[in-house]
C-alpha cells in the first residue's frame, strides 16, 4: 500500500470523452490486434484465469459441493478486470513504443501491490463474495433442504421445478445488478489506476461517470464482454485463454478513447 497520501495538486485533470458505437468496435479490433501481436502474454494471463476456474470447480467437487460450480462459474468473470492488469500494461507499452518483455510486464504487475490498484482488489473480491453469499441465501430461501448432491440433479431441479425457476429468475436479477455495479466501477478505473497516480475512489467515480455519460456504448461493451465470457466458460473455462486477453486489451483501448488526462 502507499504509505503517503497522493498529492492532490499533482493529480491529472481527467476529462470524459463522448463515445460512439464505432469506438466499441475499434476497441475490440485493437484488442484483437494486441493479442495477435503478443499471443504468448495473452495466453499466459488467460491460462492463469482459466486454471483458477478449473481449480475452483475441482475443489467444489472434491468437497461435495458440485451445485456451487454453476454460480461460481457465472460469478468468476467478475474478477477478470483485476487479472487483466498485465494485459493493460502490454497495451500501454505497445502504444508508447516501450520495450515489452516478461521481466518488465511482470514487475509492473507486482508493483501494483504498493499502489491504489491493490484497493480495487478488495472492491472486486468483496462484490464476488456478495454474489456467492446471496446465491447461498437464495438457495436456502427457495430450495430449502432439497439441494441435490450432483451437478446434473441440481440443474434438473433448477430448470424443471417452480421453486427452481423462481430461484433462477431472482438470482439472475440480483446477479445482473451486482455485475452492473462492478462493471460500472471498474471498467475505466482499472486501466486508469495503472496509467496514472490517482486514488481508487477518484478512479471509480470517473469510471461511473463514463458509463453514465455514455450509457449506450458502455452497455454494449459490457454485454459483449459478458456474452464472450459466458461462451468461454462452456468448454471447461478453456475459452478464457482467448477471451480474457482480447477483452483485457480491448478495455485498455476503450479507456484511452474515453478518458483524456491533462
Amino acid at each position: 500500500m502507499e504509505q503517503q497520501a497522493l498529492d492532490r495538486s499533482s493529480l491529472p485533470k481527467l476529462e470524459i470523452n463522448p463515445l460512439r458505437m464505432e469506438d466499441i468496435r475499434a476497441a475490440f479490433a485493437d484488442g484483437w490486434r494486441d493479442f495477435r501481436t503478443y499471443p504468448a502474454f495473452g495466453l499466459f494471463f488467460g491460462a492463469i484465469y482459466a486454471l483458477g476456474g478449473i481449480f475452483i470447480a475441482v475443489m467444489l467437487t472434491y468437497y461435495h459441493l458440485p451445485w456451487m460450480i454453476i454460480p461460481v462459474a457465472i460469478g468468476f468473470p467478475l474478477i477478470g478486470p483485476f487479472v487483466a492488469v498485465g494485459l493493460y500494461e502490454i497495451s500501454r507499452r505497445h502504444e508508447r513504443g516501450e520495450p515489452i518483455g516478461w521481466k518488465a510486464v511482470l514487475a509492473e504487475v507486482f508493483r501494483q501491490r504498493e499502489r491504489q490498484l491493490s484497493w480495487m482488489a478488495f472492491v472486486v473480491l468483496f462484490i464476488f463474495w456478495i454474489w456467492i453469499y446471496q446465491i447461498r441465501l437464495l438457495m436456502a430461501l427457495f430450495l430449502g433442504f432439497r439441494i441435490p448432491a450432483t451437478l446434473d440433479a441440481f440443474a434438473t431441479l433448477v430448470l424443471t421445478t417452480p421453486e427452481g425457476l423462481f430461484f433462477l429468475a431472482v438470482g439472475t436479477v440480483v446477479g445482473a445488478v451486482l455485475a452492473t455495479i462492478l462493471f460500472t466501477a471498474t471498467v475505466i478505473s482499472m486501466p486508469l489506476l495503472l496509467d496514472h497516480d490517482v486514488d481508487f475512489v477518484t478512479a471509480m467515480l470517473t469510471s461511473m461517470r463514463t458509463v453514465i455519460e455514455n450509457p449506450g456504448p458502455m452497455l454494449a461493451f459490457g454485454l459483449i464482454i459478458a456474452g464472450l465470457a459466458f461462451v468461454a466458460l462452456i468448454p471447461l473455462f478453456l475459452g478464457l485463454l482467448i477471451v480474457l486477453p482480447v477483452a483485457g486489451h480491448a478495455t485498455w483501448h476503450l479507456y484511452r478513447r474515453a478518458i483524456t488526462a491533462s
